[in-house]
């Protein structure tokens, strides 16, 4: 007789062997690691689901104060000029690099928008103790947009960038930069690994 394994909530798989592992109560600061690879499975909980949505709150007052504020100034004999995210994608629109322009809009403004947007929708459903509207596709979507959240390469391209720049020219990180770099922090603790538990939490009560 075929083994057919128990609803996909009741079990932890690997992401990098595909093992299957029944989940088990963690504390906070212990974490549960595969024992075919050694890849971490799951980490215990460090804040609560409100704290979690507080978090994400401020994540989407910083996602704003990052695309509206210049992240980087230059000026040079009394000459000067400002970009912020959305103007550097835009340049790179102009010319041969248009595909570059579409994937650093995807990794570095979309991706990031719809984890922010969809973090305070089922973190702020759960607070209230309830499941959010499209719940399983909103847990999904944030798995999958994991790997296109590319803010930190874009962080760490701009301080390059600033550095080469700063033996030529008068250099200043603007305040997108340092909103920038908080949201970074931000959305890695807030990562999708961090809300898997609500799968359990809501086990009982999904469609």
């Amino acid at each position: 007789m075929p083994f057919t394994p128990p609803i996909a909530p009741a079990w932890l798989i690997c992401e990098h062997c595909d093992t299957l592992y029944r989940p088990v109560p963690l504390r906070p600061g212990e974490s549960s690691a595969c024992l075919r690879c050694g890849a971490v499975l799951e980490r215990g909980r460090r804040s609560t689901t409100q704290q979690q949505f507080a978090l994400a709150l401020t994540a989407a007052i910083l996602f704003v104060f990052a695309n509206a504020f210049p992240v980087i100034s230059i000026s040079l004999e009394g000459l000067s000029n400002a970009a912020t995210l959305l103007q550097s994608v835009e340049a790179l629109n102009q010319g041969r690099i248009t595909p570059m322009a579409a994937v650093t809009g995807l990794t570095i403004i979309l991706a990031p928008l719809l984890q922010v947007t969809l973090l305070c929708w089922v973190l702020g459903h759960a607070c209230l103790d309830r499941v959010a509207p499209g719940f399983r596709l909103c847990m999904r979507t944030l798995e999958h947009l994991r790997p296109w959240s590319m803010l930190e390469v874009c962080l760490l391209g701009i301080l390059v960038a600033i550095i080469k720049l700063g033996g030529m020219l008068d250099v200043h990180a603007g305040v997108g930069l340092w909103a920038l770099a908080m949201l970074t922090v931000l959305l890695i603790s807030l990562g999708s690994r961090q809300v898997r538990y609500l799968w359990r939490q809501f086990e009982g009560r999904l469609p």
